[in-house]
């Protein structure tokens, strides 16, 4: 299995940025369009646990935005040629409390898409 295929990585590495620029934007078509439209789709988050990807988007639409943040380190990797997993720390504004964001992402015919993702902070409780 080749690991980080130059060409997938780029890709992959784009549509992470799309996704953090959507965050950051809070574009809800955007972070829709980037997560793979399917009820396998989950996230939990630092106080919420989502599955399918309806409830992601209930989720969404109820937030008001997300709280804006810098990224730390980011590391993504590609396995194969259409699964990858991307891997940021983050730090909101007016904090020194350091945030991890996990994601896995899968290549389908429209794209690659986020099929799983975790966000933590430090010294959370939930």
């Amino acid at each position: 299995m080749k690991i980080d295929d130059p060409v997938l990585h780029a890709e992959v590495t784009e549509a992470f940025y799309e996704y953090e620029r959507a965050l950051m934007a809070d574009d809800v078509a955007a972070m829709d369009a980037l997560f793979h439209d399917a009820p396998t789709t989950n996230r939990y988050g630092a106080g919420e646990v989502l599955y399918g990807i309806e409830e992601i988007r209930e989720f969404r639409k109820g937030r008001g935005g997300s709280p804006q943040r810098k990224l730390g380190k980011v590391a993504i990797t590609v396995y194969g040629d259409c699964f990858a997993t991307a891997d940021a720390e983050f730090f909101r504004e007016g904090s020194e409390r350091r945030g991890r964001q996990t994601q896995s992402w899968v290549k389908f015919e429209d794209g690659w898409k986020v099929v799983s993702a975790h966000v933590s902070l430090e010294g959370n409780t939930h």
